[in-house]
């Protein structure tokens, strides 16, 4: 029954998609995937959703930790604001942050229509993949182990890199997984802040919607495929790593 549900709702949509692609061809394919416009966006896409997703393992990571073992006040509140991006409409999250870094943001700075905001909305969305990721399992974590190697005289920072690191580096990479699997397919969050120039700010999801308006859905769809390959062996290669490092 699993099978057969994700068949329906997986597998078959995307091997429509791969059937959609090459319509035209195989020629037509690779000329749609290698069009100057179309290499530019994936190469965007893919470079700034590799530094969103490094950026989210460390301060994704670090958040957590705070949440985790730190008191403070409100931090009832800023735990419930983590969720916030899973909950608010993407299209909203890209309003609000054209209307704060906009050219009439009351914070005084613009960065609309650059390559900065395109990491400001990526940012943004992805984060709370990290912290919910890790949280969990620095709950779950034992303080026996850091105390025993406290009273043995190693510094914090030994502790963290030679006892809680491990241990945090599955989840870690885990939530980066989603993070990067989130920003190669956003649309709705970059769509108005990044201003959609082609070569410049345009990413891949906004080109894709762009082919599709324009009636091109077997170019759309050739992109699409590439995305969804390069993904693909990107998140197996993470999960490959984070399973090396469970077992050890």
């Amino acid at each position: 029954m699993s099978v057969a549900w994700l068949t329906l709702i997986v597998l078959i949509p995307l091997a429509a998609v791969v059937s959609r692609s090459f319509d035209d061809g195989l020629s037509a394919f690779w000329d749609d995937v290698t069009a100057p416009q179309a290499v530019a966006a994936m190469k965007l896409t893919l470079v700034a959703s590799l530094i969103v997703a490094a950026i989210d393992a460390v301060m994704g990571t670090l958040i957590a930790w705070v949440l985790v073992r730190d008191e403070f006040p409100g931090k009832r509140i800023v735990n419930a604001l983590i969720d916030l991006p899973f909950a608010l409409p993407t299209i909203v999250a890209g309003l609000v942050l054209l209307a704060l870094y906009g050219p009439n943001g009351p914070v005084g700075i613009n960065i609309a229509y650059t390559r900065v905001a395109v990491l400001m909305a990526l940012l943004f969305i992805t984060l709370p993949f990290v912290v919910r990721a890790v949280q969990p399992v620095l709950i779950a974590l034992e303080r026996d182990v850091e105390e025993a190697a406290e009273s043995l005289g190693a510094r914090p920072v030994t502790i963290f890199r030679r006892i809680i690191l491990p241990a945090l580096k599955p989840a870690i990479l885990a939530g980066v997984g989603l993070a990067f699997g989130r920003a190669v397919g956003e649309f709705g969050s970059v769509v108005l802040i990044s201003g959609n120039l082609p070569y410049k700010t345009e990413v891949a999801s906004v080109l894709v919607f762009g082919q599709i308006e324009s009636d091109n859905t077997t170019a759309a769809a050739a992109v699409s495929v590439v995305l969804l390959a390069i993904s693909f062996f990107v998140l197996l290669g993470i999960s490959f790593v984070a399973r090396r490092g469970l077992h050890r």
